[in-house]
C-alpha cells in the first residue's frame, strides 16, 4: 500500500525547487513596520499565504498592493506550491504554526523529499524594552480579572513596596546575580502595579466616573505618564548629555543634579525632600550630606545617650563617602555568620 501522505517521487534534479519564507512579526511593534527584506520578499513572492483573515499585517499588505490567499496549507501542499522555483511566504499567527513547521522538519528529513530553501525571516524585530509592553499587558488583565489583585490600593500595597526594596538590596550584597533580576522584577511590579491602580481614579484604588466632558477623574495618571515624567526629568537634570552643560567628573555631575533639583523643587530648606520615615542612620548620614552638599554652617547636636553618638558616626560616616546602612548591615550579617557558626549551623539562614 502507496503511504499518499509524502511525495513518493523525487522531482527531476535539474528542476527548482523553490523557496518557503515564514515571515515573523513581533506584536510588540506597530503593524506595517517591517523591515525592507521582508517588503522585497513580499512584492517578489510568487504566493503570500496567511491562515489568518484578521493578522494585524494585512491591511498594510493590501495597501502595499500584495496580495494575500488565506491559506493554512500542510507541509506536503507547501512544498508542491513551489515546485518549479517559485517563492512562498508563510505569515504565522502570533503563535507561529507548529504544525507546519513540524511537518517540514518530518518531510526533509525523511531523504524522500527535494525540499525547497526554507527560510525564517523577521520582518519587524523587537526593540530594547519591547517586554515592558507585555508587563503592561498582563497587569492590566490581572487588575481587572484577578479577585485579590483587583481589590488592592496604594495604602495595602505599600508595605511590599518596602520588603521588596529591602529584598533588592539583599541580593545586591549577596552578589546573586539570578536573585537580583528576580528582585528587580519584583521592585519593576510595585511600580507598573501602582500606576495601574492610579489610572482607575486619582490613585484611591477605586473604579472612578468621568466626568462631564469625559475626562477622567483629576489626579489620575497611567505607567506611560510616570515613564514620561521620568524621562523628562533625567533630560533635564542631565544637561551635560543632553545639552550644552560640561560635567568632567561625578562630582560635577553631583553639582549640577543638586541644581537642578532646587530649581525644580523650589525648597526652602536643604531638608526639604528628606523622608524622615527612613531608617535612622540612612536619615542622619543623609541630613548630614544635605548639610555638606548645601554649605549650611550647623553643628552637630549634643546630648547624652547612644542616639547622638550614632548620629555622629552617621555624619562621619557620610563624610568619608561610606553608606552607615550598608556598613552596618555588613557587620551585623558578620555577626550573624559568627552566631551560626557558634552555634554549630553551616548552612546560611533563609
Amino acid at each position: 500500500m502507496t503511504d499518499h501522505s509524502e511525495p513518493t517521487a523525487t522531482p527531476d534534479a535539474d528542476e527548482p525547487t523553490g523557496r518557503i519564507v515564514l515571515l515573523t512579526t513581533s506584536h510588540r511593534v506597530a503593524p506595517g513596520v517591517l523591515s525592507w527584506p521582508a517588503w522585497q520578499t513580499l512584492h517578489a513572492a510568487d504566493r503570500v499565504l496567511c491562515a489568518d483573515p484578521g493578522h494585524p499585517q494585512l491591511p498594510y499588505l493590501r495597501e502595499a498592493g500584495i496580495e494575500v490567499a488565506f491559506e493554512s496549507p500542510d507541509a506536503h501542499a507547501l512544498v508542491e506550491a513551489c515546485a518549479g522555483g517559485r517563492t512562498v511566504v508563510v505569515l504565522p499567527g502570533g503563535e507561529g504554526d507548529q504544525r507546519l513547521t513540524d511537518g517540514l522538519a518530518r518531510l526533509a528529513g525523511s531523504g524522500r523529499v527535494a525540499m525547497p530553501d526554507l527560510e525564517l525571516l523577521p520582518g519587524s524585530y523587537d526593540l530594547p524594552g519591547a517586554r515592558l509592553l507585555d508587563l503592561v499587558q498582563v497587569m492590566d488583565r490581572v487588575r481587572r480579572e484577578c479577585p485579590w489583585t483587583s481589590r488592592q490600593t496604594h495604602e495595602g500595597l505599600a508595605k511590599y513596596a518596602i520588603e521588596e526594596a529591602y529584598e533588592l538590596v539583599e541580593a545586591i550584597e549577596d552578589g546573586d546575580r539570578e536573585e537580583l533580576r528576580e528582585e528587580l522584577g519584583d521592585v519593576l511590579l510595585q511600580v507598573v502595579f501602582h500606576a495601574r491602580i492610579a489610572e482607575e481614579a486619582g490613585g484611591d484604588g477605586e473604579a472612578g466616573e468621568e466626568g462631564e466632558d469625559g475626562e477622567d477623574a483629576v489626579g489620575a495618571f497611567s505607567i506611560d505618564d510616570v515613564a514620561g515624567a521620568l524621562v523628562t526629568k533625567l533630560i533635564h537634570r542631565h544637561p551635560h548629555v543632553f545639552g550644552d552643560a560640561e560635567a568632567e567628573t561625578p562630582e560635577d555631575v553631583n553639582a549640577h543634579w543638586q541644581r537642578t533639583k532646587a530649581v525644580e523643587k523650589r525648597r526652602e530648606s536643604v531638608t526639604d525632600g528628606i523622608p524622615v520615615g527612613q531608617p535612622g542612620l540612612a536619615l542622619a548620614a543623609k541630613l548630614a550630606g544635605r548639610v555638606r552638599a548645601g554649605g549650611v554652617a550647623v553643628e552637630l547636636p549634643r546630648g547624652e545617650g547612644i542616639g547622638y553618638e550614632l548620629l555622629e558616626l552617621a555624619a562621619r560616616a557620610e563624610a568619608e563617602g561610606i553608606d552607615p546602612e550598608t556598613a552596618l548591615r555588613a557587620a551585623a550579617r558578620a555577626y550573624r555568620d559568627a552566631i551560626r557558626a557558634a552555634e554549630g549551623v553551616t548552612e546560611p539562614g533563609a
